[in-house]
């Protein structure tokens, strides 16, 4: 899984890893509420385009894997006797949705939101990739590959939704800009061990 699998412009800075490995609690923690907050967006959208029917049936099942996955990263906390805690602020999701303004046109509201969703768990899978090639962690390295793979599937169903939709060019003209938005937001974050993003 590669950068240009995931159609990523800029990888994560290399120190990210180590300083994550440090923090593994925090890192578990922040990672449940985007697991918890990535069920909560599929459920939206459908709730928001029920007629959608393509939408309501590729997003369905994946409301149910992104649960299972928070249910697998609370129990990772339980092992190490780490309680959930609260949510902490995304720095990474809010640029993105400050940079990525509502419209007054459907299908560029449909589309940036799908592209957003497909943006989001790119960059997490290339983090989960991460984490299962270079912690110390056997137990973990083999939880975040698997993880990864998954990532990457959802990753594809939210662009192949937007094509679905919005004709095929304009979707990779707008993937093509909040690619580069994104590039330009992970420039100026600074490296948190702390946050999955």
């Amino acid at each position: 899984m590669s950068l240009t699998t995931l159609g990523l412009e800029l990888p994560t800075d290399p120190r990210w890893v180590n300083i994550a490995e440090m923090n593994i609690g925090e890192i578990l923690i922040d990672h449940a509420y985007c697991e918890q907050k990535a069920a909560s967006s599929c459920i939206s959208l459908i709730v928001q385009y029920p007629d959608k029917q393509e939408l309501v049936e590729v997003l369905t099942p994946v409301v149910a894997e992104e649960w299972g996955h928070f249910q697998r990263v609370l129990k990772e906390l339980r092992k190490r006797n780490i309680p959930l805690g609260r949510q902490r602020k995304d720095l990474y999701v809010n640029e993105l949705q400050r940079h990525i303004r509502p419209s007054s046109d459907f299908d560029q509201n449909l589309m940036d939101k799908l592209l957003l969703n497909a943006l989001i768990e790119a960059r997490s899978c290339e983090r989960f990739k991460l984490l299962s090639e270079h912690i110390a962690d056997e137990s973990l390295r083999k939880f975040y590959r698997e993880l990864m793979i998954s990532e990457a599937g959802h990753y594809r169903n939210f662009i192949e939704l937007a094509e679905t939709y919005v004709p095929a060019d304009r979707v990779r003209r707008r993937w093509k800009e909040i690619l580069d938005i994104e590039a330009s937001i992970m420039q100026h974050l600074d490296v948190r061990g702390d946050r999955m993003h």
